[in-house]
């Protein structure tokens, strides 16, 4: 099931951060074919995600859980404590569990298998989005 976004506002902002160059343009590339989400920034590691997040204040951060200078989970927690209202969905290649609880004590909305993306994506960002 996709979620609601009103055609009539603007598109939901969303912060990219990965280590991975290839996977980010992926995933910008996925999201440039659909109206409702521009893709704002881009970070290759935690604390660039942190600056950039101060920065853009976008409406929606997908945050990889491993990255080098600051994990995803620490970059969503300092990002959460600096912008109570941010809003991060965590893109992972799994669920271990301590790294979920880790997430939710960071405050993140949401987790995304990175092997879902292609079709659970822009449904995630705009149900993070809209909440």
């Amino acid at each position: 099931m996709e979620a609601a976004h009103d055609p009539g506002t603007r598109p939901v902002r969303v912060l990219i951060a990965d280590d991975e160059p290839l996977f980010v343009e992926s995933v910008a590339a996925l999201l440039q074919h659909d109206a409702r989400v521009k893709v704002i920034g881009t970070a290759s590691n935690g604390q660039d995600a942190v600056d950039l997040a101060r920065a853009l204040d976008p409406d929606v951060t997908l945050m990889d859980i491993s990255m080098p200078v600051l994990d995803g989970i620490e970059a969503a927690r300092r990002i959460r404590l600096e912008l109570p209202d941010a809003t991060i969905l965590i893109l992972t290649g799994s669920s271990i569990a301590a790294d979920v609880d880790r997430a939710r004590q960071a405050g993140v909305a949401g987790f995304l298998t990175k092997d879902r993306i292609g079709t659970q994506l822009v449904g995630a960002i705009l149900e993070a989005a809209d909440h």
